[in-house]
């Protein structure tokens, strides 16, 4: 793991430990291509692990499924070590759950799942970072409408976001979030980039959840630009652009918080975005 992650983590710096090959009584000149396999078993790579409690799934399905964007990180750039479907490795009390650099959390936590419950609380405790992946993990989204895994006769079921039990340090909001932010989040986690990060990060104790939390924190406030960015990142089409101002409908807001996060009047990190441009 690079220096700049270990240390935002308090992990220390750990030389990476040097694998010792057996002289042969004739020597001979090392070959190329399996002195550059070596190296690759010995780098290190940061831990990843998937975590899926309540949701729709739509998180994993822009992890896996948008190969031309995420083939590469997934597959070189980093060691996914826990999950129930990218890695195939369950925990329960006779398999413990791994060490993980982030681990990645879908779906808001069920108070009726026990099992549930603990994982959430042992992921913290193996977890250096955190993950609210997805609006059902940030704010609960449309499971605080869920009754009881949608069953025939479903009974009455309690859905809170993960920072309601455990401390959040990052959240990749959306629904779902897309590939790019995804990927670019990996990356910067990779090169220890933790100013990209950062606006990530202040999210995770984001509370704006919906349209009407919108007109109340930016049109209200004669914040609002008329730039339609809200509309156009509702996944539900709760919100449309009237005269110049947003407009919600209440009965397709599934409360996912898209349009406060894409929304420039409520957070805008300046400087980061002057870097990129090179400004």
């Amino acid at each position: 793991m690079l220096a700049k992650i270990k240390e935002f983590l308090g992990l220390g710096s750990k030389p990476v430990a040097k694998k010792e090959v057996k002289k042969e009584a004739t020597p001979e000149k090392p070959n190329k291509e399996e002195s550059q396999q070596e190296v690759e078993k010995v780098a290190e790579k940061p831990k990843i692990g998937y975590i899926h409690l309540s949701g729709c799934t739509g998180e994993i399905m822009s992890l896996s499924e948008n190969y031309d964007i995420l083939a590469e990180i997934l597959t070189n750039m980093v060691e996914v070590v826990y999950g129930q479907t990218l890695a195939d490795v369950w925990w329960d009390d006779e398999n413990p759950m791994p060490e993980m650099d982030l681990a990645l959390v879908e779906g808001s936590v069920c108070l009726q799942d026990e099992h549930s419950l603990k994982e959430i609380y042992e992921v913290r405790k193996k977890a250096g970072l955190v993950c609210a992946f997805g609006s059902c993990a940030k704010n609960g989204c449309f499971t605080r409408f869920a009754r009881g895994g949608q069953q025939a006769q479903p009974k009455h079921e309690s859905f809170v976001p993960v920072s309601d039990l455990v401390k959040v340090d990052l959240t990749l909001p959306g629904c779902p979030a897309s590939p790019e932010i995804i990927a670019k989040s990996v990356v910067a986690l990779i090169n220890g980039d933790m100013d990209y990060l950062q606006p990530m990060m202040d999210l995770a104790s984001c509370a704006s959840n919906c349209g009407c939390d919108l007109q109340t924190n930016v049109v209200n406030k004669a914040l609002c630009t008329g730039c339609g960015t809200c509309a156009m990142a509702c996944p539900t089409r709760a919100l449309t652009i009237n005269e110049g101002r947003p407009e919600c409908n209440k009965n397709r807001c599934v409360k996912c918080g898209s349009c406060s996060v894409h929304c420039p009047r409520t957070w805008f990190p300046e400087d980061r975005i002057k870097q990129d441009l090179g400004l």
